[in-house]
């Protein structure tokens, strides 16, 4: 333990570039969807012990994460969102909000993570029943950073609040009626909340730490260019149902507004009206003679688009085999894929039918970063997580395991595991004996305590 330890206190001292070069990911996901979870053991206490269900979009086909502990405070309570990865969910009956990483395949499976979160409460006029989406600022809600989370519900209500930190939510009224149905989207290259209108004429954004007596600062959108259709393409356009979502790349800083065109028919297995999607329509923001601009792309070269119920998600092709440069994963209004280039619609079939909580999941990875040294964290070529050592636990799960090399972290809460769901976890720092070693981490050290980019 001890040879760790020293081996990380070096690893510090070098920067990012190198750990960046030195690292070698081993292994990726696929971006999932969320299908949910099969109970198959009822335990002593209210836990569950259950599959988690997910479509792959790659293989097309179900993926099950088996045997996985469904704790006893997501038993009763309904998915609202996801987003870096993390399910929120939420109890109907006192509006309590939690998010975990139960649907995250790399987690653990014997004690997934659970966060709680302030009750909701409704502003005078507003609802927490109906949720748009949801949105992070970071992918470690319980990290050093200033993670903001943010829930965007129908109507003009959107809530606030930093994990760990505030006591209740900070209820903000958004001013225009326009935005009642718009999909919330979080830019790190801006640190703002941004509300597309509908049309996407105009972006509506907010600070992180916006408080509830403050207006979103307003701009507007300058289009160039439009595909090139006959009269009846665009007649039928104009009779589709359309949504807008901005989004933007981790990686490259890049964003885009996707117009999203269905058009309505009555289902008789739903009862109502159900959508089909006809087309998909990109413009990238870029820098013109007279300033910013959305202009009309059909190749967003090696990146990739996936919409659902959730925040807008764009990911790089090569961060997983099998994904197509340019296209749009979609779910919502039809199932499938489309080719912003040929124009091609390729659907997809359900795994077992309808899905009731269709939010997407960025690609999970494993990295070496030296021998017996591994971290976990979700795909982001440009970016590796700092962490502080004063966060590593004590409580060790599974000491009959003889294996305990591997370091992990996941959004950024350093874990030592044996590889085979035996972990330390502890939030305490306290001198404390880890398999016969002694470890010694001071609070009073906090500060000083060393760092390390994982």
């Amino acid at each position: 333990m001890s040879q760790l330890l020293c081996h990380l206190s070096k690893l510090s001292s070098r920067n990012n570039d190198v750990l960046i070069h030195k690292s070698v990911r081993l292994f990726s996901t696929s971006p999932y969807l969320t299908l949910g979870t099969r109970v198959k053991q009822v335990l002593p206490g209210g836990c569950n012990i259950g599959d988690v269900l997910l479509f792959d979009p790659v293989k097309e086909e179900l993926v099950t994460v088996p045997y996985k502990t469904i704790p006893k405070e997501l038993m009763d309570e309904e998915m609202i969102g996801a987003s870096h990865g993390w399910g929120f969910f939420r109890d109907r009956r006192d509006r309590s909000v939690r998010i975990s990483d139960i649907f995250n395949p790399l987690a653990s499976k014997s004690n997934p993570t659970v966060i709680p979160l302030p009750r909701l409460t409704a502003l005078f006029c507003g609802q927490t029943e109906q949720v748009c989406n949801v949105a992070m600022s970071s992918s470690s809600p319980f990290g050093e950073e200033d993670c903001v989370v943010a829930i965007k519900f129908s109507g003009r209500q959107m809530s606030l609040c930093r994990p760990g930190r505030d006591l209740e939510w900070t209820n903000i009224f958004t001013p225009f009626h326009c935005c009642e149905n718009s999909n919330l989207m979080y830019s790190k290259r801006d640190q703002r909340l941004y509300l597309p209108s509908p049309g996407g004429n105009y972006l509506f954004s907010y600070h992180l730490h916006a408080k509830t007596e403050d207006h979103p600062e307003l701009h507007e959108l300058v289009y160039r260019g439009h595909p090139e259709l006959d009269h009846s393409e665009w007649e039928l356009l104009d009779s589709c149902s359309r949504r807008e979502y901005f989004v933007e790349s981790p990686s490259s800083g890049e964003r885009y507004l996707v117009k999203w065109y269905a058009h309505g028919f009555y289902s008789s297995v739903l009862k109502g009206i159900d959508y089909k999607t006809k087309r998909f329509m990109v413009f990238r923001e870029e820098e013109t003679t007279e300033g910013k601009a959305m202009c009309y792309t059909e190749d967003i070269e090696e990146m990739c688009i996936f919409l659902a119920s959730n925040e807008a998600l764009c990911i790089p092709a090569s961060s997983c085999p099998g994904l197509i440069p340019s296209t749009i994963y979609f779910m919502g209004r039809g199932f499938g894929s489309y080719h912003l280039t040929t124009g091609d619609t390729h659907h997809y079939e359900a795994p077992g039918g309808l899905v009731n909580t269709p939010y997407w999941l960025p690609p999970f990875s494993i990295y070496r970063i030296s021998d017996g040294l591994y971290v976990t964290q979700l795909s982001n070529p440009n970016r590796l997580r700092e962490t502080n050592i004063n966060e590593l636990g004590r409580k060790w799960r599974n000491p009959e395991r003889e294996e305990r090399n591997l370091w992990w972290c996941t959004f950024g809460m350093i874990k030592l595991t044996n590889g085979s769901g035996g972990e330390i976890t502890n939030s305490k720092a306290t001198a404390h004996q880890v398999d016969g070693v002694g470890l010694e981490t001071r609070a009073s050290a906090r500060h000083n305590a060393e760092r390390i980019a994982l």
